[in-house]
């Protein structure tokens, strides 16, 4: 987990490594960017601090780290702090009580703060103008932009796009070229192949040690590509139908490969252990996937689980049926994957596969199963068992990419009992 110093006599906070070195007594530490600026600290020009990796260690309780998730998907782009508690089933003073106790500022500091982040990024990296940085990043408007951007870097976004260097610019052939930053260690391969292995024909591919995939925003299809960059970051590819909201597309993709969290808890309380504590040291760098998208996620989880082989075609002929055909890709890139509304209307395929992704569709669809990351897996479970043809084992692997670090599909035994409340990264070095 990266820590950030703060100088209490220059008001500036700093990332590791920084060539500062100021009194020991003038410094506090920080485990969150936001929260150094909560406190009134503004970013080092020198270390540019918002070019790593500002997770949420898992150190934090999984329900906080649930908030986080659905801040990420922007549930503070059109909503408050008490929507936000009411989705957790907490009020907002104690949502925000909890956020202090263990990040150090209140959700809506927290999401500013990332809004900004991510806006330094575009401005380091991208030749997106000033006016398209600020609704990519999630701003409201210009103004709200500029305010935020000077009280967080004391400049305007001119200023900072002024002061970029030479190196920061990504050439970008086509779409826009993001750096995705990460704290090693960081198991990039290892990403990849449980990506590999589990790639919906035509929606997702991993050639030549890139992942791709279709997405859809409101209706418009647009395509991303993730690969390796430097030793503390991957490289994202966004070819997109427009810029505005760009960050949640960047957020989800980062969630989608386990950019989000860091097991710093999880890792050290496993690593004691006589079966997993080997896998662990010999591959330190193994993270926990998300989901880009939580149907998709939930519907080939089911499929895979009801078919042991074949479970591939029928997912292609899923989305053949009823996916939004995307025309000109490559890489085998066909389609987007159908929304549960659309699977709960139209897929018409006979027998129990058909019929599972029906109900499962449906029950999303209408609002009694959510799959945002906000649900416990006390409740997510059983939510999804009680539809017929789901089992345990794929409840929890929809558990599993939604985020709830307990989540098991392997068959429970006495030691798998021991690695709670880490059992989904434990899961994950067992299946390498």
């Amino acid at each position: 987990m990266t820590t950030y110093s703060a100088v209490r006599t220059t008001g500036i906070y700093c990332r590791p490594g920084c060539g500062a070195k100021p009194l020991a007594e003038n410094v506090e530490t920080f485990e969150l960017p936001a929260a150094a600026e909560a406190a009134g600290y503004r970013a080092c020009l020198r270390c540019r601090p918002y070019r790593v990796a500002g997770t949420v260690a898992d150190e934090a309780p999984e329900l906080v780290c649930r908030a986080v998730q659905l801040i990420i998907t922007g549930v503070l782009d059109d909503a408050d702090e008490a929507a936000l508690a009411a989705r957790l089933g907490l009020s907002a003073r104690h949502l925000r009580r909890m956020f202090n106790d263990h990040l150090g500022v209140t959700p809506d500091q927290f999401a500013r703060s990332r809004r900004a982040h991510f806006a330094r990024r575009l401005l380091d990296d991208s030749e997106l103008t000033i006016a398209d940085i600020a609704f990519a990043s999630g701003f409201g408007s210009l103004r709200q932009f500029n305010r935020a951007m000077r009280e967080i870097f004391r400049s305007t976004p001119r200023e900072l796009r002024e002061r970029r260097r030479r190196t920061d610019r990504l050439t970008a052939d086509g779409g826009l070229v993001l750096r995705m930053p990460y704290t090693p260690p960081y198991d990039w391969p290892a990403m990849l192949a449980f990506l590999e292995a589990r790639a919906i024909p035509g929606v997702e591919s991993v050639i030549d040690g890139v992942y791709r995939r279709t997405i859809a925003l409101d209706g418009d299809p647009g395509l991303l590509e993730l690969a390796a960059g430097g030793p503390d970051h991957l490289i994202l590819r966004a070819h997109l139908p427009y810029w505005e909201g760009v960050i949640h597309v960047v957020e989800r993709a980062g969630t989608l490969v386990g950019l989000e969290t860091e097991p710093v808890l999880a890792t050290a309380q496993l690593t004691g252990d006589p079966t997993i504590g080997p896998l662990i040291k010999a591959r330190p760098g193994i993270r926990v996937p998300g989901a880009w998208a939580p149907f998709e996620i939930a519907a080939a989880s089911v499929v895979r689980d009801l078919l042991s082989s074949g479970h591939r075609q029928s997912l292609a002929q899923l989305v053949e049926a009823v996916g939004t055909p995307v025309a000109g890709l490559g890489y085998g890139l066909t389609h987007a994957f159908p929304s549960a509304e659309t699977v709960a209307r139209q897929y018409d395929q006979p027998g129990r596969v058909g019929e599972t992704l029906r109900a499962l569709a449906n029950e999303v669809a209408v609002g009694n199963i959510k799959l945002d990351g906000g649900e416990p897996l006390e409740t997510l479970v059983p939510a999804l068992t009680r539809i017929d043809g789901i089992s345990a084992t794929a409840a929890h692997h929809i558990a599993l990419r939604l985020g709830a670090r307990d989540a098991f599909p392997g068959e429970p035994t006495t030691d798998s009992e021991a690695w709670r409340p880490w059992r989904a990264l434990a899961y994950l070095h067992l299946l390498q």
